[in-house]
């Protein structure tokens, strides 16, 4: 999966695939996590968000089913 690089401390870059809803994240440590049944908008919102990494942690670190993919 394609990731974009964003503006923030704690996350290096981020991916979405729309079709499967999968998102994969990248911390600035270099691991990667993929999280299944993401919607769109929670992608959308966390790419817009001030915070991402604040945003990461309070909708979606441990709201969806993750695994660690490096």
């Amino acid at each position: 999966m394609e990731r974009a690089k964003v503006s923030s401390s704690q996350i290096r870059s981020v991916g979405y695939d729309a079709r499967n809803q999968t998102l994969e994240v990248e911390l600035s440590g270099g691991a990667v996590y993929q999280y299944d049944r993401v919607p769109a908008d929670v992608h959308r919102r966390l790419v817009g968000a001030t915070s991402l990494f604040s945003f990461f942690q309070d909708h979606i670190e441990d709201t969806y089913t993750q695994r660690r993919v490096r």
